[in-house]
């Protein structure tokens, strides 16, 4: 099979009826959800309108002016028609900067008078001006990200992906330049320890952080021109990811947008499974993130990899493959093309089982055969990993050898060191140089390979599949919300009234005012 890009990989036969069928059932679950999230916002999502009106500053304390307005609104019952909407009022009240709109919400009365019809829809062209400016603003600064991507170029695929996070960005702008001249493609800042917890985002450059490092716009901002000046000297453009999961799922996304971030992690159920994150909420903010990544052309990262850290890799597998299928429908509901949807999993079968090669040979072949189009990203071992430095590289390799074969096009790097602590710069000189070996020798190799009919790798793929055929048809049954309760997915159960964030979801009234949504979704 020759990819898009140009590559091959061993043609793997799937029925395409099985394929189908899983695609409508996909469909179907999201389509459920989506009469929900369709009449609901959230306190996240109205934060993200008002970033995108201009408030990016923090007031008294360090709380972000988008907060001290949302809270406002919400205390008084009033978010339900849209923070847009008051944004425009206050304006009407003789607001001239973004200090006096704060002032003029914060002090709104809890029942304020209804605005005579003419002056109602003078407000909400007013704002929908001011939304576009801003629109356009942002489509010049992403402009100006692809056009130094296209005139620098990247590396080869399957992109080496590293990880830096110190709790210090300025210490990790020093280890994401040295990871570039390595020949990593990708930096990953990874979020300091609960961060997606937090229903804030902090303001401002951090230099503390436990188990990583702030997702800040500001820290976004400083690692872009860090990365910027580091690839005009490579004459190779690198690109950056980050978080968009969490409590503050769309004011990430914009942040990044605004910042020209080339990724994010953005997944549908990681929030609810391992974060206990209301499901309600995850699919409201979920919908609009991908709304302003898809707008941003910014490629997202999916989570199927987790699942298989908390379930068995080897009986899990098609839960993975049933997720990746509901993660496309979500992703081409808000609009991203197969282009941006990268789908996730990861090499994480027991290494001391039999024939695992073989095993997750059919699994990454399989999840590249049924996404085609898309930008995979296939996860190292971690689950297994030991003390035993020489065994973890080994294992490292491995997964290097599948990725290069399968045609992969996003490879994290598995570091030797990862059971014992946070890799030293010497650890990722040794997995580049590792992968840059394994990409040399397997060069042309998946081209070259045949898979036998009714073979293992085949009858493995076809049983995944299968499954995974299964699980849909279970789950278009119950409805997703039901289906997570059950814990279909990574042996989590969650349940719909449950987990964090819930009272931040709010029914849309009629007349409810998001010129944004109306921007991302074409209407506007």
């Amino acid at each position: 099979m020759r990819l898009p890009d140009g590559r091959e990989v061993p043609d793997l036969h799937v029925d395409p009826e099985v394929v189908s069928r899983c695609r409508a059932l996909a469909d179907q679950v999201t389509g459920q959800v989506m009469g929900f999230v369709g009449r609901h916002t959230t306190v996240s999502i109205e934060r993200t309108v008002l970033r995108q009106l201009g408030f990016h500053d923090a007031g008294p304390r360090g709380i972000p002016l988008v907060n001290l307005m949302v809270d406002a609104l919400h205390e008084r019952g009033l978010l339900g028609k849209g923070a847009a909407f008051w944004f425009g009022w206050a304006l009407r009240q003789g607001a001239r900067d973004p200090m006096q709109v704060v002032e003029r919400i914060t002090g709104l009365p809890r029942e304020p008078s209804a605005l005579p019809p003419d002056e109602d829809r003078a407000l909400r062209e007013e704002v929908l001006v001011e939304a576009r400016a801003a629109a356009d603003e942002l489509r010049r600064r992403i402009q100006s990200r692809d056009a130094l991507r296209e005139e620098l170029g990247m590396g080869q695929r399957p992109h080496k992906y590293l990880i830096v996070a110190t709790g210090n960005i300025h210490d990790d702008v020093e280890q994401a330049r040295a990871a570039a001249q390595g020949g990593a493609d990708i930096i990953a800042v990874i979020r300091s320890t609960a961060q997606s917890l937090l229903d804030y985002v902090p303001h401002g450059a951090t230099t503390e952080g436990y188990g990583g490092t702030y997702a800040t716009q500001e820290n976004f901002r400083i690692m872009r021109e860090a990365l910027d000046a580091e690839s005009r000297r490579l004459r190779r453009y690198v690109m950056l990811t980050n978080y968009a999961s969490g409590l503050c799922m769309g004011e990430i996304a914009y942040s990044a947008a605004w910042e020209r971030l080339d990724m994010l992690l953005n997944d549908a159920m990681y929030g609810i499974l391992f974060r206990d994150i209301n499901m309600k909420r995850t699919l409201c903010d979920q919908h609009f993130s991908r709304l302003v990544t898809a707008f941003a052309g910014v490629i997202i990262n999916t989570g199927e990899d987790n699942y298989i850290t908390t379930a068995d890799a080897d009986e899990g597998a098609h839960t993975v493959i049933a997720s990746q299928f509901v993660n496309e429908s979500f992703a081409h509901r808000a609009g991203l093309p197969d282009r941006l949807i990268g789908l996730g999993h990861s090499f994480e079968i027991d290494p001391h089982r039999e024939d695992t090669l073989a095993r997750e040979m059919a699994q990454a072949l399989l999840v590249r055969t049924l996404f085609p189009g898309s930008p995979i990203k296939y996860m190292p071992p971690t689950k297994h990993k030991e003390g035993d430095i020489f065994f973890s590289h080994a294992y490292d390799v491995q997964a290097d050898v599948v990725a290069r074969v399968t045609g992969q096009s996003i490879q994290l790097l598995g570091m030797m060191t990862e059971a014992m602590h946070n890799p030293f710069l010497m650890d990722r000189y040794v997995a580049l140089k590792s992968a840059d070996y394994v990409y040399r020798a397997w060069k042309s190799m998946g081209g070259e390979i045949q898979f036998r009919r009714g073979g293992m790798v085949e009858s493995r793929a076809a049983e995944t599949l299968g499954k995974a055929l299964h699980l849909l048809e279970e789950v278009a049954d119950e409805g997703l919300f039901a289906a997570i309760g059950k814990a279909r997915f990574g042996d989590v159960s969650r349940r719909e009234d449950g987990g964090k964030g819930l009272a931040g979801v709010v029914e849309r009234e009629p007349g409810y005012f998001n010129p944004f949504l109306d921007i991302l979704e074409g209407r506007a």
